[in-house]
């Protein structure tokens, strides 16, 4: 068995394995974002103020990425922070109407302009009685 190597945060202390995990993915997406667009490590290291050897550390997960560079890497690959880093399921809170409700609406919004106008006369009359 040849030499352990142990990877070190920026202070010094041994990165854990879920840091090791963690920034090795975080690595290997960069890289894969790189080649999507068909980017060379030069040229990214050359967007972000790099060398080279810095972008192939981060990509291989041998050195940690500096938090206050994600924002720059994930605009220069064209990506959310949220896809740079591996958070899965992200979907936007939900907003408005529920879907029914909202499908209701948009017929109501084709109607005559009379017979929308009955409707919200109905409309109001029903939600002042659940006022009372």
């Amino acid at each position: 068995m040849g030499p352990v190597i142990e990877i070190t945060l920026g202070s010094g202390t041994p990165m854990t394995q879920d840091e090791k995990l963690f920034f090795k993915q975080l690595g290997a997406r960069i890289a894969a974002l790189r080649k999507d667009q068909s980017l060379t490590q030069v040229q990214l290291a050359e967007a972000l103020g790099l060398t080279q050897q810095m972008v192939a550390s981060y990509e291989v997960g041998r050195r940690r990425v500096p938090v206050s560079l994600l924002p720059q890497i994930a605009e220069t690959l064209a990506v959310s922070l949220d896809e740079l880093i591996g958070k899965k399921d992200v979907q936007p809170a939900k907003r408005g109407p529920a879907p029914k409700l909202q499908q209701q609406i948009e017929r109501i919004q084709k109607l005559p302009k009379s017979r929308q106008r009955f409707v919200m006369e109905m409309l109001d009359t029903v939600l002042q009685q659940a006022d009372r």
